[in-house]
């Protein structure tokens, strides 16, 4: 056996030759890399000075800053040193001073080009954002550079991410201590300071203490910092207050503040194609207030998210795994944009199976005041869906529905859901100010029970507001997509997806403030209303009718047809009632649409052919060529002295395409999304289909005129 090994022992034996030769040239190679070493340490001065001016040279080229660096110097081997450092963009307010600054680079990193902060330490230093007006000192951070080799490709998303990330990762020191520094921000007459005294970073723990505007308030940022190991971890938090910036309230109205704020960086790493990027969000005690949110303070006393994030070569994702935390209660999202080669847009949102009580406990306070207090019981399940291809909106999809399980409400909370079953006293607002109380019963004489309405006005009203009104279960989805629909294919908010349930819960047990929380609080109600039979669909219309408004200081139909015509609501002729339809969404207007003796103006015309066509397709009434009682409908005498008489305005309160659907408005975006349209009316294809009906020839318009004239003369001839 010992032959055996020693025989093969022999037989790869190194020569002894080669070794030598190995080892000479290992000896050559360390020799060498000593004196180029030794070269480089002589001449290392004068290489930094020469970087320092090559990048001096390159700020003033590409982005206009003058940057001075007053005697750069190494300390040690891998330390450099500069003093009285200052950046100034051409013709602006200063950017930067620092009044001594040490780095420190990780010397085994910067063997394969990686540039890594070991040790960083800054006494007396300022960074300043200036914007006076339209010029801001920091616009260079804007500007495009120009790249003579671009071609026009898109860059790949993971690899950007990946990148930045990286180099954030590489520029935390592991060591640090920062004196005295501050960094101001002044926008016009606003201004906002925060002054470090100390922050350090020793044995990967992060301390520090900032005093915001002068000693108003100190916060605090502490962690854990690994960068090493892709781990960040943060808290912030204020000495005995919270954490809050006025400033925002005074430029913003939104005011904001928590006890603690968290945030985590778990992991951040590159697999294949993907970068993934796993955080966590958390705070407590936050207080939310903003007019176009709520009209009142919202407080949730503890929330998080877990976020995983996806970044692919041509998307972006909230990855399906992330889950958001209310209290006891979890929800799962999903949030994805693919930019290329068309831009995609999903949304996806689930929850398991839940305890009912514990879904309406873990509402923010102050969200939903009608509903503070609810008992329920049961389980509830949410689940939605939204994908919209940008290259074809028609094709969008959106699904919600809340499943219930034994689901049944206990005791109602602040409002009593249940009170539109009975006489009730409603108060409408106007501009924020109550206007009367009006008795919705039959105390109140021009109270009219649904069957003493005329079938005419009903029909008109659930053709315009809500066709599918006795059939659906308070939203329709379809409305929703084309609305959704309709609006990304015109950059605008010009349709909305209300159902007349919606418009009752709205006028009965909410405010008229315009807000997100008022929104999902309506819809909230409507799916208690009506899957869990508060309520008929027979007694919510007819209070619906007998509430909402018809024209100035005019609410319910019992007063809409004395003040218009005269008459009961049961003596209502189909063009007056296609008339009372058309000026639900804007009531205020009504006697915009008559002429000075009391007729409809001609601009009306196809609002009618319309409504009436669409009615007697679904057999409310007979087919009729004659414009659906248009030429029949006359303003009460005493008020045609006071018709507006121009036009103008007149004819910019109707609609498009003959039908009374689209109305445009300049509000801002936030004032559409919160406000926009009252409601959606009539479906896109039922005008589509009728458009051929409704069309006014040369002919046409020449026979109606004529008619017109007819009718007049012979009323004139009546009169006399």
């Amino acid at each position: 056996m010992k032959y055996r090994l020693y025989r093969v022992k022999a037989k790869f034996k190194v020569p002894r030759k080669y070794l030598k030769i190995a080892g000479i040239t290992v000896i050559c190679l360390f020799i060498a890399a000593i004196i180029g070493g030794a070269i480089a340490y002589s001449k290392r001065e004068a290489i930094l000075k020469a970087m320092v001016a090559k990048a001096v040279n390159k700020a003033k080229r590409d982005y206009d800053l003058d940057v001075k660096i007053s005697n750069p110097r190494f300390e040690g081997l891998t330390s450099v040193a500069f003093t009285d450092i200052s950046v100034v963009p051409e013709n602006r307010d200063s950017l930067v001073h620092i009044n001594d600054m040490h780095v420190g680079i990780s010397f085994f990193p910067l063997l394969f080009g990686d540039v890594k902060l070991s040790d960083l330490r800054i006494k007396e230093g300022k960074v300043q954002l200036i914007k006076q007006d339209s010029i801001r000192n920091y616009d260079f951070l804007f500007k495009k550079k120009r790249d003579s080799t671009k071609t026009g490709s898109r860059a790949d998303l993971a690899e950007v991410v990946n990148k930045l990330v990286n180099q954030i990762l590489d520029k935390i020191p592991d060591d640090m201590e920062v004196k005295n520094f501050q960094v101001f921000i002044r926008h016009d007459d606003d201004s906002l300071r925060f002054f470090t005294p100390l922050a350090t970073i020793e044995n990967s723990e992060l301390r520090s203490r900032i005093q915001i505007n002068n000693n108003e308030s100190v916060w605090h940022v502490d962690g854990n910092v690994d960068p090493d190991e892709e781990h960040l971890d943060f808290k912030l938090y204020a000495e005995n207050k919270k954490v809050e910036l006025p400033v925002l309230e005074r430029k913003f109205g939104l005011k904001l503040n928590f006890d603690t704020a968290y945030t985590s960086l778990k992991e951040a790493k590159r697999s294949g194609d993907k970068f993934r990027i796993d955080s966590y969000v958390a705070v407590k005690n936050l207080l939310l207030n903003h007019k176009r949110i709520a009209a009142n303070d919202i407080i949730v006393p503890d929330g998080a998210i877990d976020a995983n994030f996806l970044i692919g070569e041509n998307y972006m994702a909230v990855d399906s795994s992330s889950v958001i935390y209310l209290k006891k209660i979890k929800a799962y999202p999903f949030i994805k944009y693919t930019r290329a080669p068309k831009k995609i847009y999903e949304l996806k949102l689930r929850t398991d199976e839940m305890d009912a009580q514990e879904l309406f406990n873990s509402f923010p306070v102050g969200l939903f005041e009608s509903l503070e207090g609810i008992k329920v019981a049961g389980s509830l399940k949410y689940q939605m869906d939204f994908y919209l291809d940008s290259s074809n909106p028609d094709g969008v999809r959106f699904n919600s529905s809340l499943q219930k399980k034994n689901f049944r409400i206990l005791q109602f909370g602040r409002t009593n859901l249940a009170k539109i079953n009975g006489p009730f006293v409603y108060t409408p607002y106007e501009y924020g100010r109550p206007m009367r109380d009006i008795i919705i019963g039959p105390a109140n004489p021009d109270y009219t029970p649904l069957n003493q309405i005329s079938p005419h006005l009903r029909n008109a009203v659930l053709t315009a507001e809500d066709p599918s009104f006795f059939s659906h279960r308070g939203f329709v989805e379809k409305a929703f997509t084309r609305s959704i629909a309709t609006n990304f294919k015109e950059k605008a908010f010009k349709r909305g997806g209300s159902t007349i349930s919606m418009q009752l819960v709205k006028n009965v047990f909410l405010n008229r403030q315009k807000t997100m929380a008022r929104k999902i609080e309506e819809i909230l109600i409507v799916w208690l209303i009506e899957n869990n039979n508060v309520s008929t669909k027979h007694r919510m219309f007819e209070v619906y009718l007998n509430l909402i408004e018809w024209g100035q200081n005019v609410y319910g139909i019992g007063e809409a047809a004395r003040h218009y015509f005269g008459k009961h609501p049961s003596d209502l002729s189909i063009g007056e009632s296609i008339f009372l339809a058309n000026i639900v969404p804007r009531p205020k207007k009504g006697l915009y649409f008559f002429e000075g003796d009391g007729s409809l103006r001609t601009s009306l015309r196809g609002y009618f052919r319309l409504i009436g066509n669409l009615m007697a397709r679904r057999g409310m009434i007979a087919r009729d060529t004659n414009a659906y009682g248009f030429y029949g409908v006359r303003l009460k005498e005493s008020l045609r002295r006071y018709t507006p008489t121009d036009t103008t305005v007149t004819d910019s309160l109707l609609y498009e395409e003959d039908s009374d659907i689209v109305e445009r408005n300049n509000q801002t975006f936030l004032q559409r999304l919160l406000g926009g349209r009252k409601r959606d009316t009539i479906r896109v294809e039922d005008i589509d289909k009728l458009k051929a009906d409704t069309g006014d020839t040369p002919a046409e318009r020449r026979r109606e005129r004529r008619e017109q004239r007819r009718r007049e003369r012979e009323e004139r001839r009546n009169r006399g």
